[in-house]
């Protein structure tokens, strides 16, 4: 997995490490006293770094080789997970997967956006854009847990919803507008979990939940920054800058009051420990499910619609 390059000199060190074991092994050497040094040094390096990204960094954490997908995080996270496919009108959409399973024990259903492990993948994911097809097989999704009384558990991971003529041809817009509606009309728990790049319509789609989770290396904006700067600097090059002015990261949504807690990632981000991020994603879910046990229909409904009418902040000029 090829590192980052602000996490070059990490994985410089890292290598360095192992060829001293290794050495040490083979010829029979006592390097106690240099590994424990050169791995103090690593450790203040990961310190040294991790604890300093910029936003920009973030974005590419959130979009690194090896992150966690949505299919992982099932996997890891829930079982006994059936795979539901198609949405009963045009045809089936690689880049949402969702069904039913087990968390803990509790039915739920899930709905994820799935990009590729790799090229070929991410070409059948379509890189995690959905199309019209999708949305509505989220929907689909959204009904069957409504009527069973299941919680809804979103996983977000899209630059946002793909943009092509044909999928503007079949509405595109009008569908992500009216899967938006549905969800606030769902009358179960509803958990929406960015696990990695939350981009534009196509993530807010299916992110309407009574709680709204990010991991700690997620972003989540009405664009992406390579698009921003393309608009207002005329060159997608100035894409970190973009990342500073879009306030994009998980801590700066939850200073604007817009997710509602962050999932701590692994010291390295969650491609670097998936097991960790896992568990972590775990206890989250399980946290905010019994903090909504019991609340009835209505109380669900009024919940979710006073937390997304609270958003932003505005002034009044007399």
């Amino acid at each position: 997995m090829p590192a980052l390059e602000f996490e070059k000199p990490i994985a410089d060190l890292e290598t360095r490490i192992e060829e001293l074991k290794a050495y040490g092994s083979s010829s029979n050497v006592d390097m106690t006293e240099e590994l424990a040094l050169l791995e103090k040094r690593l450790e203040r390096l990961r310190s040294e770094t991790y604890d300093k990204l910029t936003r920009w960094q973030r974005v590419q954490l959130a979009r690194a080789p090896g992150r966690p997908t949505a299919l992982d995080y099932i996997g890891k996270v829930f079982t006994d997970y059936q795979e539901l496919h198609g949405d009963r009108a045009y045809g089936e959409d690689a880049a949402i997967v969702g069904g039913l399973a087990r968390l803990d024990g509790q039915a739920v259903v899930i709905i994820g956006q799935q990009k590729g492990r790799d090229t070929k993948e991410n070409i059948a994911r379509n890189f995690g854009m959905a199309h019209p097809e999708g949305f509505r097989k989220a929907m689909r999704l959204m009904d069957l847990a409504d009527k069973f009384g299941l919680p809804l558990i979103t996983l977000v991971d899209t630059p946002g919803a793909y943009p092509g003529i044909a999928a503007e041809e079949r509405g595109q817009a009008w569908l992500i507008a009216q899967s938006i509606q549905k969800m606030t009309r769902l009358r179960i728990p509803v958990i929406s979990v960015v696990i990695g790049e939350g981009g534009s319509g196509g993530a807010l789609a299916i992110a309407v939940g009574n709680r709204v989770l990010i991991l700690e290396n997620a972003v989540y904006s009405v664009i992406s920054p390579e698009s921003c700067a393309a608009i207002v600097w005329r060159d997608a090059k100035e894409a970190a800058k973009a990342a500073e002015a879009l306030r994009l990261t998980a801590k700066d949504l939850a200073e604007f009051d817009i997710v509602d807690e962050i999932i701590p990632e692994p010291k390295g981000g969650a491609h670097n420990d998936p097991a960790g991020s896992s568990d972590e994603l775990k206890k989250a879910l399980l946290k905010h499910l019994a903090q909504m046990h019991g609340m009835d229909k209505p109380a669900l409904l009024a919940s979710r619609a006073e937390r997304f009418r609270k958003l932003g902040v505005f002034e009044e000029i007399a």
